[in-house]
């Protein structure tokens, strides 16, 4: 091994570069989403209970994100993110109730990823 080989070693990157926000949140909305339409196809209500849990809590991460006064976003769109996680939270408790069906959603979700790309 000679001297250039050993100096691209020492400042080579130590590891992967880090995704962007928006690629991060794009990856953990499309799982979700996938585990909840998995679910739907197969018809398993647990594993819908599972990934709706999941996506009830992103959504209110998301809320908790977007209320606070420093978040960047536009008011109007934070304004529209708030309302669809008070959406997600009820159209969920009327899907675990079984008067309703998940793929609402689901297309919430997938909205917000064509927006995400």
């Amino acid at each position: 091994m000679n001297a250039t080989t050993l100096a691209h070693r020492g400042y080579a990157p130590t590891a992967a570069p880090l995704k962007s926000a928006r690629r991060a949140e794009y990856d953990v909305i499309a799982r979700i989403t996938s585990r909840m339409t998995s679910a739907i196809q197969a018809k398993d209500f647990n594993k819908l209970i599972h990934a709706m849990h999941e996506n009830r809590t992103l959504w209110r991460k998301l809320a908790i994100d977007v209320a606070d006064p420093g978040n960047l976003l536009p008011d109007d769109l934070r304004a529209r993110l708030i309302y669809l996680a008070e959406f997600t939270e009820h159209h969920t408790r009327r899907v675990i109730a079984r008067e309703e069906s998940a793929t609402p959603l689901v297309e919430v979700n997938t909205a917000i990823l064509r927006g995400l790309k």
